[in-house]
This record gives C-alpha cells, structure tokens and sequence, in this order.
C-alpha cells in the first residue's frame, strides 16, 4: 500500500539539499559555537553565515535575528519577554480568539502570575480579524499585539501590515507568529512592519528543534532562558549548529522556490476541495475561500466524527490531521473553529488537509476517492445520520 504524507501544516520532510548541508555539522565541523578555539570559531562561523542569509531573506538585519529551539519557544519568548519588560508600566496584551496554543498559554500565563489583562479579538464567519476591532480595542495600557500571520487549522492569512500599522500608530508593539507562513507565502518584516516574528525550521522543509525570533532593532523584551551568554546574552544553550545551519538553507531554498511551489500546490488543494464540494454532500469549507494558505483545506463533515475518519484514512494509507497538531491529543473540539462560528456538533468532525511539494496531482485523486467511501460508510454507521436522514424521508 503507498502512503501518501497530506499533513504538512504539523510538519514537513527534510529536504535533501538541507541535509547535504547539515552533515558536516554533525560529523567534521563539531565543535562549540562558543569555544575561542578553531574548532568551535568554525561552528560560529557558520552560525554567523546563517544569520545573515535569514535576515537578508526577510528583510531584517542580522542582529535581529534569535535562534530559538522552535517557533513555541519563539512564541513564549515574545509574549512572556513583553510582558515582563512592560509589567508594572502596562498590563494589557490584545490577541485573537484562533490564536495557536503558544500563544494562548502564554497569554494565559502572564495573565495568572503577572495580572495582565488578555483581549481576545473574534474571527467572525471567515476566521480573519477587522482591522477596526483592533482600533477600538488598543489602548495606552495596551503592551503587545499578537496576532498571527496565517492560521495552523484553517489556513487564513490575516491583513497583517493594516493591524500592525494600527498598533505603531497608538506606539504599542507587534509581534506575528508567522510559524505557519513562513516559506508559503512572501514574509518581509519591513513591509508588514512588525517589532517582532517567530517561525519555525520545520514548516519548510527544515530541521525539527530550530526556530527564530525577529527582534526588530530598540525593542528589548526580557531574557526567555538564562544561564549562557548565547545570541548576544539573550538566549543562552549551546548552539545547535546543525539545526541552525539547516533552517538556513530550508529558508533559502523556500524563498528561491515559492513562485513555483505556491502555483503547484495550490493546483493540488484546489482540484481537492473542488472535488470533495462536488462528490461528498453535508460539508463545510472552514476558512476564507481565497485569504488563505496555498497548502490548507479544511473540512467539517456532518453526522460523524473527525478522529474516526482521520483514522479510516490513516488505515487506507493518507496522513492528515483533525487539526493542529500540537493539540491532537485533546478530544475537545477545535477552538478556532468555534471562533468561527461552527456548531460544536459540526466541529468534530473536522479534518485538517495540507499539501507539500512532493504530493502528485494522482495522490489528490486517490485521497478523494478514498476519502468518499469512508464518509459514506461512516454515515451509514452514524445512528445520527440515519435518525436524521430517516426523518427528512417521512416528511
């Protein structure tokens, strides 16, 4: 049986060309980025190197950018720096109610222990945040905006450069988690105007376990982890330098090739969604039909359960998700999806698509194929659908 990979919002494979580059990392150039002698000044030197190709890349400059162990950490950093660094001055952090766990923990983290308050900004229908809400929710007590980029479940891409201009305007800063579009969709921090950005090596064909936070320059939230003078004191632990080596090249190869990819996969997602909108009745398309990420399609089934067809697919060889992957333990139904509006009944039987750049246009085909007769057999299942089908009948 071939198994085909449609889960690449939760993460992506290596790409070859990222672990060329990587090996010698791990094996000739093995010393410690922080020793003063030749071994470790190599592993500096390629950390330097890499630095300055992600800050060219995203139109930053090489000492605002800060390697992380990932785009969590990256985000708790952010949240918790800020608040740490305004406590006492202001206390209050404006966000949105679709926000990824990252993010809501934090918030929930520095409200219990620091007294902050947290304004959740809604979504509405399209799962986009209104500028205008923005507005009248910002205030002179207001320390930090956080609002990402694109959304993990149901892909929408968020008027990042309009809210963060209503941010600067009031003198209050901006941080995006841009974990999701990075790599998919074009990312300059100059022209979105952020003060600070988290993403995350995997996302785009890089290495687990690497991730970065853009400072811009003059912003100085506090240090998220002590204990080493590492990125210029503010984030101490050895350096991981393969890691820090790959997510440089993935970003390269990412940005040389988005054209291209975004085109492509965007062909595969739509002859999906188009198909499962023709050929499979009781659906809902979550999320904005054209604000979104190239890769996302996101599908509410009536009458069944997202985690059986999940595992249906799973048993006929197609890898995808019932939504974000950092939460797919939990049984409780997404909280971005309820953001939207959708009945709690209907948002468990949500499935999460995305698509990369090595799925074929036969892989799409078969997916759908597959993925009607499980709706099918398990409605035929579902007492719910039978009750309700059965009623409708006799009207």
């Amino acid at each position: 049986m071939n198994r085909i990979y449609l889960d690449h919002s939760a993460t992506t494979p290596l790409d070859p060309e990222v672990l060329k580059k990587m090996t010698p990392y791990f094996t000739d150039i093995f010393g410690n980025a922080s020793s003063m002698h030749s071994f470790g000044q190599e592993g500096a030197y390629a950390v330097d190197a890499a630095r300055r190709i992600i800050a060219e890349l995203i139109g930053a400059k090489p000492n605002e950018i800060y390697f992380t162990s990932g785009g969590t950490e990256a985000d708790n950093w952010a949240i918790k720096g800020m608040a740490l660094k305004a406590h006492g001055k202001k206390n209050k952090i404006i966000t949105s109610a679709i926000e990824h766990a990252a993010i809501i923990e934090s918030c929930h983290q520095v409200q219990k222990e620091l007294g902050f308050e947290i304004v959740y900004l809604p979504v509405g229908k399209r799962g986009i945040v209104d500028p205008e809400d923005l507005r009248k929710a910002i205030d002179d007590n207001t320390a930090l905006v956080s609002i990402m980029m694109a959304n993990n479940e149901i892909g929408t891409i968020q008027p990042i450069r309009e809210l963060a201009a209503i941010a600067r305007e009031k003198g209050v800063f901006f941080h995006t988690d841009a974990v999701q579009a990075m790599g998919s969709i074009p990312v300059n921090v100059n022209d979105l105007g952020v003060d600070l950005m988290s993403f995350s090596g995997h996302k785009f064909y890089g290495p687990k376990g690497i991730g970065v936070l853009y400072i811009r320059g003059g912003v100085k939230p506090e240090k998220f982890m002590t204990g080493g003078h590492q990125e210029r004191t503010m984030r101490g632990g050895t350096t991981n330098v393969p890691s820090v080596v790959g997510i440089a090249e993935a970003l390269d190869i990412a940005v040389r090739d988005l054209d291209k990819n975004y085109a492509y996969i965007k062909s595969l997602r739509d002859r999906f969604v188009s198909r499962v909108k023709a050929e499979i009745p009781y659906v809902f398309y979550n999320g904005d039909e054209n604000e979104r990420l190239p890769q996302n399609a996101n599908f509410s089934f009536e009458y069944i359960e997202g985690e059986s067809i999940l595992m249906s697919l799973d048993l006929a060889g197609i890898a995808c998700s019932s939504g974000s992957a950092c939460s797919s333990g939990s049984l409780e139904p997404s909280h971005v999806l309820l953001a939207t509006g959708l009945p709690i009944e209907i948002a468990h039987g949500s499935i999460r698509f995305s698509f990369g750049k090595h799925n074929t246009m036969e892989e799409v085909e078969y997916a759908v194929d597959e993925l009607k007769k499980i709706v099918k057999k398990l409605r035929i299942m579902s007492p719910l659908f039978n009750e309700i089908k059965g009623a409708e009948a006799n009207v």
